[in-house]
């Protein structure tokens, strides 16, 4: 408010203070209270009330200098990230949403196709700076890669071709003995298993070749994450479908890094960043 007339020197002269809410002795508002700041600090939003008021020194401490990122992409899986066939460019949610965040911390994204297969063994190895291939977040995987906060939740699904008429539905699906595809070492992998026992399930390398050998006839249906679904259908209108319910909860996405990586609070920051101004919302529409 006075910035001609007073300043703050540069050294602290106290450690950190905890600031807190304050409430009568024994309150039941206590517990909830707790709850809904853990809801906030996940989401992003304490974040993005930091930056709101204090967001210029936030900027600073979290500022990159322009260094660059290695990002890994499969390029396999739309619509996060996958080859534009008319442009052969790579495209999607994972390039517009990386290059966003590197737009709040002043760093350059340099992209790297990458096999899905080993992928978090390369990352926790420091082959790469961050994963950014639609990759749910599992306590399995968080024992060897560190996560950042969710970004978006996601459901699986079934996808068969457009002229099925057996399959409509989890139970027909079961019921059935058709060969159903996946990619390998992935959640969807896992709930077919699940659903219709290993020997029935197909599992492929990449994210879009038990698609594309479901269009040929070699599987009848596909487990896939509902977004990546929408992808497969707006690509294929005339080939493929989603039929029946969602066959889980919802699981959420986050960027993978190697442990201990500093980008992963930086990365929290941005997405706190890019939720609050409606980037975010903004890039699931597109």
């Amino acid at each position: 408010q006075n910035p001609d007339d007073i300043k703050v020197l540069e050294e602290p002269v106290t450690g950190a203070e905890e600031l807190g809410f304050v409430f009568p002795p024994g309150s039941d508002l206590v517990e909830p209270v707790n709850y809904a700041i853990e809801v906030l600090r996940e989401n992003g939003t304490l974040d993005a009330l930091y930056d709101k008021y204090w967001g210029e020194e936030e900027a600073e401490a979290y500022d990159l200098g322009g260094m660059e990122v290695n990002v890994a992409v499969e390029n396999a899986y739309p619509p996060f990230n996958y080859i534009d066939e008319e442009t052969g460019e790579a495209v999607g949610w994972d390039y517009d949403a990386s290059r966003a965040i590197c737009e709040v911390l002043n760093c350059t994204p340099v992209f790297v196709e990458a096999a899905w297969e080993g992928i978090f063994e390369a990352t926790a190895a420091g082959e790469y700076d961050m994963v950014a291939d639609g990759v749910t977040i599992t306590a399995e995987r968080d024992e060897i890669v560190d996560f950042s906060i969710p970004y978006i939740v996601i459901r699986q699904v079934i996808l068969v071709r457009t002229d099925e008429t057996e399959i409509v539905d989890e139970a027909s699906l079961v019921a059935s003995d058709a060969p159903v595809g996946t990619q390998i070492g992935t959640t969807n992998e896992a709930v077919a298993i699940e659903l219709v026992g290993e020997e029935r399930v197909q599992s492929f390398d990449t994210f879009d070749l038990p698609v594309q050998a479901m269009i040929a006839g070699d599987v009848d249906a596909v487990i896939i994450d509902e977004e990546a679904a929408k992808g497969f259908v707006k690509q294929n209108p005339d080939d493929v479908m989603v039929v029946g319910e969602p066959l889980t909860g919802e699981d959420e996405l986050g960027f993978v890094f190697p442990p201990g990586s500093d980008l992963v609070e930086r990365v929290n920051y941005a997405l706190g960043v890019l939720e609050a101004d409606g980037t975010l919302d903004s890039l699931y529409k597109k």
